[in-house]
């Protein structure tokens, strides 16, 4: 099983990026989005449930960022608009198997497998 995350890089305040999160070797239940901030602990930012493509936000991200998922490329995409400089993070693609629950789609023990993180930074 691989999670191949890309589409990073440097982009001015108020710009937009795509990020991409390629998965191999199975499908999943659930796919969520994760970031760490230099100093900062990875935190959640957000998730789509495969099978009814269900999505769910940070609070802090809603209305900016869109998740959503292709079937036939296994691929879910992160779309970011409206980029702020705290939005400056390595972001990591997440997956496991099970549809989580929406209590849960926050936890990063509830994922079992993990891409390599794509980095973002946003500054002027």
């Amino acid at each position: 099983v691989q999670l191949q995350a890309s589409g990073g890089g440097l982009v001015q305040p108020g710009g937009s990026l795509r990020l991409s999160c390629a998965a191999s070797g199975r499908t999943f239940g659930t796919v969520g989005w994760f970031r760490q901030a230099p100093g900062k602990e990875r935190e959640f930012v957000a998730a789509v449930r495969w099978s009814e493509g269900s999505t769910h936000y940070k609070t802090s991200v809603k209305g900016r960022f869109t998740i959503s998922r292709d079937n036939a490329k296994n691929t879910v995409y992160l779309q970011m608009n409206s980029l702020k400089p705290e939005d400056t993070a390595v972001y990591y693609c997440a997956a496991t198997p099970r549809r989580l629950i929406v209590s849960a789609l926050s936890t990063q023990t509830s994922y079992d497998y993990w891409g390599q993180g794509t980095l973002v930074t946003v500054s002027s």
